[in-house]
């Protein structure tokens, strides 16, 4: 659209004076004046920090999108183990010549891990993804938007909570996104790109590129509960639960049905189980707390008993079914 323009008025009659206004505009733009995200910064090493690190520092190699990724954790167990699940992530790949040693190696050095936070102060794109903790989130951005640079755009990995509140937290909220990437980072290829009313056009289009760049495929949604993916997901989570808890099916029943009847690759109770259902939980309860009046919004009974008596699912080794390991068993009776 924009070279469309410019082409157009190039060739037509007071093209010079158009081009000086149309100039003009862009220049008092708050975007960035960088072309691309040079130095990247990772905050939180955990399961979904280290894959998108790893995942960014492989992109950086084969397509020199980054000169480097900064790494952090807040503490020296927690750097050392996101360091480990990415040396291991890596090694895997070599065994199975997926890349080469030396293109491992220049991953590797990609990244620079470190506990250091004003080592992120120069970055030009900050991806969060700590705990699921908003008030723990709020805090750090409001840390971030004084220590960063003016220019830096924060992207927080958020599955559920309000990007808008971090936004308006960080003081910076023209410059602050949502990158929700889904598990495991290495290997999903979907990532909701979630903008608010504060966010910059041009940030949350570089943004887009950024996702292409790195070799996902970008989504775009406004800051709703859920996003896309867990707004359709949980919800149906939830009522697969509400229907063992009134008796009107068996687990067993449920999950045949959604497999065979819609394609679906596992049941919903089994995914339930799969996910954690303290993770269910705990994004549907935020949900009935902010968004009372949404009836989709429910927490079975059932779901609440199970998680007070620490059965989670996969992780725990029972839920709705018995687990040994990642190996589902029976459904429990």
């Amino acid at each position: 659209m924009l070279s469309s323009n410019f082409s157009r008025l190039a060739s037509s009659r007071g093209s010079k004076e158009a081009l000086r206004l149309l100039l003009s505009r862009r220049q008092i733009s708050s975007t960035p004046a960088a072309s691309n995200f040079d130095k990247l910064g990772v905050i939180g090493l955990g399961l979904m920090g280290h894959g998108i690190a790893q995942t960014a520092a492989a992109a950086a190699v084969k397509n020199d999108i980054h000169s480097s990724i900064i790494a952090y954790e807040s503490e020296s167990s927690f750097l050392n183990r996101g360091r480990d699940l990415i040396n291991n992530s890596v090694d895997k790949l070599v065994s199975k010549e997926k890349i080469s040693s030396a293109d491992a190696d220049a991953l590797l050095n990609k990244i620079t891990f470190t506990t250091d936070r004003d080592a992120l102060n120069d970055t030009d794109l900050i991806v969060e993804a700590i705990i699921e903790n908003l008030d723990l989130k709020k805090q750090l951005y409001s840390d971030l938007g004084k220590q960063c640079k003016p220019e830096t755009i924060f992207a927080s990995n958020t599955s559920s909570l309000s990007i808008t509140q971090m936004a308006l937290a960080s003081g910076r909220p023209e410059n602050f996104v949502g990158v929700h990437f889904f598990n495991p980072v290495q290997l999903m290829k979907l990532v909701e790109v979630i903008r608010t009313d504060h966010t910059d056009q041009a940030v949350f289009d570089k943004t887009m590129e950024w996702v292409e760049q790195i070799g996902k495929v970008g989504v775009k949604c406004r800051d709703t509960p859920g996003f896309i993916v867990n707004r359709l997901l949980v919800p149906s989570l939830v009522q697969a639960i509400l229907l063992v808890e009134r008796g009107d099916a068996t687990i067993k029943d449920v999950d045949l049905s959604m497999k065979l009847g819609a394609g679906h690759p596992m049941g919903p109770l089994h995914l339930a189980d799969y996910v954690g259902l303290d993770t269910c939980l705990f994004i549907m309860e935020g949900w009935v707390k902010d968004f009372p009046d949404e009836r989709a919004f429910v927490v079975p009974d059932i779901l609440r008993e199970k998680v007070e008596r620490n059965e989670l699912g996969r992780k725990t080794g029972k839920g709705f079914y018995n687990w040994d390991g990642d190996k589902r068993g029976d459904p429990v009776e």
